[in-house]
């Protein structure tokens, strides 16, 4: 199956667990990865900055109408959904907290999965609510591929189980499993 692009969802543990996953990537990774990490509306862009820092791959905060391009790891900026349109391109929201959160990984799982169907990948990995779930059922549902993080190893166990509770869940792997499996795309 050939993928499009790349939705990861976390929340608690979060940054250990993305710098684990996104610090293997090589500058030209073939795909956009597309990130809603939980975080309080005032720290602004210190996660891209400290991912940065660590990873060969781009990463940035996702723009208003900015085209979505490979090898590029966007983040949803603080306090904002962010959405993505049919013409691969982002979309931000104030709109209502979804599961308590702004950015709500539910919307961006929901939205990727009508822009790219069969050929998503989402993960959803530790976090200490039940936020992309639903997301997930959608992503199902149109053919995409879902992955959670293994619960038992999860540094917040409650994201990934909730996830998988859905039924939806293709693979349940441990963290080294994603990452050795995003490794395996940049090569293709």
């Amino acid at each position: 199956m050939k993928y499009e692009a790349i939705v990861i969802g976390t929340s608690a543990g979060g940054l250990l667990a993305l710098t684990t996953l996104l610090e293997a990537l090589p500058a030209d990774f073939p795909l956009p990865i597309i990130v809603v990490q939980h975080r309080s509306k005032d720290e602004r862009n210190l996660l891209e900055e400290l991912l940065s820092q660590k990873c060969k791959i781009a990463i940035k905060q996702a723009d208003e109408k900015e085209k979505i391009e490979k090898g590029v790891v966007y983040f949803a900026p603080p306090d904002y959904h962010l959405l993505i349109e049919r013409d691969q391109t982002f979309s931000l929201s104030y709109d209502t907290k979804v599961n308590y959160s702004r950015p709500a990984i539910d919307i961006l799982f929901e939205t990727a999965a009508f822009v790219y169907k069969q050929h998503l990948l989402a993960i959803i990995l530790t976090g200490a609510n039940a936020d992309g779930a639903n997301g997930i059922k959608t992503i199902r549902k149109t053919g995409g591929t879902t992955i959670a993080q293994n619960p038992a190893s999860a540094q917040f166990p409650a994201m990934p189980q909730a996830a998988i509770d859905t039924g939806c869940i293709d693979k349940i792997l441990e963290l080294t499993e994603i990452k050795d499996l995003l490794i395996g795309l940049g090569k293709r």
